[in-house]
């Protein structure tokens, strides 16, 4: 198990972030892809049609997320958490994912940069 922790700056306040990745139509908007989201702490989530899925741990609105990512079996739960801080240029986010299985790492790890959050930015650029 690795854990990976990356700072990305998205030229947007940090609520309209956490809009951005909690609000299912605002999710759909950037991915172009269905998504189930919820900010009820338990709920069950699902972004990029089914690619992600896992549940909601917690939320502070407009500062952070936490959630727990589903990669099969493992013993230990996969986080991810999502802090937001305001930043001069709109919103540092501050990613930090932890437990993520060896066999897996790589591709998460590009995922989060070319995918999750070049997309993000592309939608508020």
């Amino acid at each position: 198990m690795k854990d990976y922790k990356k700072y990305y700056i998205i030229p947007a306040t940090p609520d309209e972030v956490y809009n951005a990745l909690t609000n299912p139509l605002a999710i759909q908007l950037w991915t172009g892809e269905p998504a189930v989201m919820s900010e009820e702490p338990g709920s069950e989530f699902s972004l990029w049609d089914g690619s992600i899925v896992g549940k909601n741990i917690s939320f502070i609105p407009g500062k952070r997320i936490e959630q727990e990512w589903y990669f099969g079996d493992q013993e230990q739960a996969s986080i991810v958490t999502i802090i937001l801080h305001a930043h001069a240029q709109g919103t540092s986010v501050e990613l930090r994912h932890t437990n993520i299985p060896d066999s897996e790492y790589n591709d998460i790890t590009e995922g989060w940069g070319e995918s999750y959050f070049q997309s993000l930015d592309d939608f508020f650029s």
